[in-house]
């Protein structure tokens, strides 16, 4: 009866504790961007990256911790809670993967869009005939 009341009690203190971190990491990042006035904030994408990994790992440790100690409501939780923030870390990182990709490529065209523009000018092309000053092609 002990056993099932400090099971129930870990599970529940422990799910609760980590979201209440989490919430108050978010919440000190959110006034991090609010005091500059909604401008970027530099590291903080790689701040989240970091609590969702290192919060992840230890909440699947301390799963096998409990799991060890024959405590299973508590294991199950912070397995659930190590999954979830697996998810996230993995849902925030692959939008940060595409939105440098995107900014690499449009790098790239920029770049490609330069050098055909000064190629031209060398040659002594007129700029009005140049493609590369018509403007951004339509898809």
């Amino acid at each position: 009866m002990v056993k099932g009341a400090l099971d129930l009690g870990l599970a529940i203190l422990l799910a609760g504790l980590e979201a209440a971190a989490l919430v108050a990491f978010c919440l000190v990042e959110g006034m991090k961007k609010w005091v500059a006035k909604g401008g970027p904030v530099p590291g903080a994408t790689s701040r989240f990256l970091v609590v969702l990994s290192v919060g992840s790992t230890l909440s699947a440790l301390v799963g096998y911790g409990f799991f060890r100690a024959d405590l299973p409501m508590a294991c199950v939780s912070q397995a659930v809670v190590a999954a979830l923030l697996t998810s996230l870390l993995l849902l925030d990182a692959g939008t940060e993967c595409v939105k440098r990709s995107g900014r690499h490529r449009l790098r790239r065209r920029l770049r490609r869009e330069r050098r055909r523009l000064h190629a031209s000018q060398s040659e002594g092309r007129s700029p009005a005939r140049d493609p590369a000053r018509r403007g951004p092609r339509r898809r």
